[in-house]
């Protein structure tokens, strides 16, 4: 295939992300665990998919890989640059691998709004070129590297999450903050990601895939799944309180309500039209707030007589957070998600005081909220909203969030 060079078109989206050391309380405190509660909202155990156009990678569980010289590639050259789809992109080989290295044959890569905002370099802080983006991948274990302590064998379905490596020993690491180490890798942003067919990761980050669970299923569970389900967590609420999802419609916000429903809470689901109100009330949520049509506060406030409990904000506009402030009961807690350009939390000090309200922002999950929330997946708590596209979609793709015309995830069959 010839070298493909797209131009996008710039425009405005939103993103999200990082840890979690402690237990939520009701998969702890009340001794109910995520298999458990995945087993008691669906009447399956088997994982169940929402796809769009299924189809079957070619990319196997294999004991032993050859591994060639160079791959297909997605290569950032330069923020808001052309993007380019390389063919002679080099791989690593076993042998250059590092000590506590692998390398995973990529099978499937989601596509999120962290990827395109890291294309622009709508971030403050500089991203690495030129650099492969990417952080959504599943595929096996092609090679690790000698000297490394792990349980991984060749072969091993894993996911590539955004956190790629962390020293594990600084305080945050020993805390279970690792996504905050300050020497922490971030794939598709300080090292290449998951947009290409053969990726390095770290074995101690990697998360390991239960074999039910199909791997275009677990991509997006990688990053969207992982990062709602930590910060659903982080309500440290209880069973039957009302949480509040703006942007439930949204690559997130639909993966949010399935957590929050299989965790007890009363769900309560903000977007706008009657697709996305199907599509919400279809994942769990006992409400339905369209933001174009109604009150938002006001029928929150009448709905959960008094306000809600929390609302976890994965909405692409800073006004769905300021708006939550409103909503919330006394003690009710707003966790910041979605990452808005240049958006602003304005909070009124005395009400804040008076309510006790907590605001909290919530970046990815850690090494164990990984493998929580793709056990839920697994069990068929969630099921992912999607379509598989070929590896040459990506530009595509961006043009279409750019410009808000995405309808499902977008998920790349990286064969």
């Amino acid at each position: 295939m010839n070298h493909i060079k797209q131009v996008v078109s710039r425009s405005r989206s939103h993103s999200p992300f990082f840890p979690s050391p402690y237990k939520h309380p009701i998969l702890s405190s009340l001794s109910i665990n995520p298999s458990l509660l995945s087993q008691r909202s669906y009447s399956t155990n088997q994982p169940t998919t929402h796809h769009l156009n299924p189809t079957m990678s070619t990319v196997t569980s294999q004991s032993s890989y050859e591994i060639p010289l160079t791959q297909k590639a997605w290569v950032f050259e330069e923020n808001n640059g052309p993007l380019q789809l390389r063919t002679d992109w080099p791989v690593t080989q076993p042998k250059d691998l590092q000590p506590g290295q692998v390398l995973v044959r990529i099978a499937y890569s989601g596509v999120c709004h962290t990827d395109l905002h890291v294309w622009k370099g709508d971030w403050p802080s500089a991203n690495k070129l030129p650099l492969v983006g990417g952080h959504e991948g599943a595929g096996y274990v092609a090679a690790i590297a000698d000297n490394t302590q792990t349980d991984l064998k060749i072969g091993d379905p894993v996911g590539i999450k955004w956190l790629a490596n962390s020293c594990l020993s600084c305080e945050e690491c020993r805390k279970g903050y690792e996504s905050v180490c300050k020497r922490a890798a971030v794939h598709g942003f300080t090292v290449d990601g998951s947009f290409q067919q053969w990726a390095v990761s770290y074995a101690a980050h990697v998360t390991p895939i239960p074999r039910n669970l199909p791997l275009e299923l677990a991509a997006p569970i990688c990053c969207a799944g992982v990062t709602v389900y930590k910060a659903l967590k982080m309500i440290e609420g209880s069973p039957g309180e009302n949480v509040v999802i703006p942007g439930a419609g949204g690559g997130l916000g639909h993966l949010a309500v399935q957590f929050a429903h299989a965790m007890g809470y009363k769900v309560i689901g903000i977007d706008s039209g009657e697709e996305k109100r199907k599509l919400v009330k279809s994942f769990g949520a006992e409400v339905f707030v369209d933001y174009m049509k109604e009150d938002v506060v006001k029928s929150i406030v009448d709905t959960t007589n008094g306000g809600a409990h929390a609302s976890v904000c994965v909405a692409s506009g800073a006004a769905a957070y300021n708006q939550a402030l409103e909503y919330l009961r006394p003690r009710g807690v707003l966790v910041a998600v979605g990452l808005p350009k240049d958006a602003c939390v304005q909070a009124n000090i005395f009400n804040s005081v008076v309510n006790e309200h907590r605001i909290i922002g919530s970046y990815v999950g850690n090494r164990q909220d990984s493998v929580e929330a793709l056990d839920m997946a697994a069990r068929g708590a969630v099921k992912t909203h999607f379509v598989v596209e070929p590896i040459d979609r990506l530009a595509e793709t961006f043009d279409k969030m750019s410009n808000l015309t995405l309808a499902a995830r977008v998920v790349l069959d990286m064969a």
